[in-house]
């Protein structure tokens, strides 16, 4: 029994199921497999606000549409939340209840009997505080009880033929603000417009403005960094028209949970 066939069959065993449904590749093979196996008995719901990019929002519903993947929208009001917006290094899991909440509500109002998500194994090793609210909540992971790593689900995702298979990860826009500094729907945009700015540059790896408060930091892949330095005039005005006073280059390359690193260094 091949990776596939595997979670076609845990799938199959549901009753029914709603998906937190970002349009990332995990979630995205979560999505297309259960749309072939359980087909009306499934449906993946999208949870909109401010700190969801709009690129990743139109991504998540083309595939949708290419897939035929039953789609839903369901608001989140993370945002109304103080403790969200105070942005510790929890903010994660002030987010996830929040979804998981709705999405609860969600299935709850129309009989619906599992909630899921796109968790994968390398996941569980990370600092993911949202992953509490996941359990409180009783959100089942398909890919983490497979044991599937992200290479799987890329692998995965290849053989389905989902266009992302091979796209970088596209967390929310509040994962780019500084630890500490608020989290509001002015800053968010600001981290969006300066992202999409720079993409249009050429880039097309790992891309992460960071939002210091005031200043920016821009992180690419250690592959992309010759291509930014030589672009730098162009780049640090795009950031700077963004609505940041001013802008570094992290010489580091793009790091995995680099704002911690910066927590632990203040």
């Amino acid at each position: 029994m091949n990776q596939l066939d595997r979670l076609e069959r845990l799938l199959g065993t549901l009753e029914s199921a709603v998906l937190g449904y970002s349009g990332g590749v995990d979630s995205a093979v979560v999505a297309v497999t259960a749309t072939r196996v359980m087909g009306a008995r499934f449906v993946a719901a999208i949870g909109r606000s401010a700190s969801y990019p709009e690129v990743q929002y139109r991504q998540a519903v083309d595939l949708a549409g290419q897939f035929g993947i039953p789609l839903a929208e369901v608001e989140t009001h993370e945002l109304g939340d103080a403790a969200y917006r105070a942005n510790s290094p929890d903010r994660c899991y002030h987010c996830k209840r929040e979804l998981w909440s709705r999405l609860g509500a969600f299935a709850a109002a129309r009989d619906i009997a599992c909630v899921l998500d796109g968790t994968n194994a390398d996941d569980l090793g990370e600092h993911r505080p949202g992953a509490q609210a996941g359990r409180e909540h009783r959100v089942r992971s398909p890919l983490a009880e497979l044991g599937w790593t992200k290479a799987v689900v890329r692998e995965a995702a290849r053989e389905l033929g989902i266009p992302a298979w091979d796209a970088p990860a596209a967390p929310c826009l509040a994962s780019r603000v500084r630890y500490g500094v608020e989290v509001t729907p002015e800053r968010l945009a600001q981290v969006e417009r300066a992202e999409r700015r720079l993409r249009n540059l050429g880039l097309s790896g790992n891309l992460r403005v960071r939002h210091l408060g005031s200043e920016a930091r821009v992180e690419v892949d250690q592959a992309e960094l010759p291509m930014l330095r030589a672009a730098w005039p162009a780049a640090r005005e795009a950031v700077l028209a963004s609505g940041f006073t001013d802008v570094v280059l992290d010489e580091h390359g793009y790091r995995r949970g680099s704002l911690l690193v910066l927590e632990a260094e203040a």
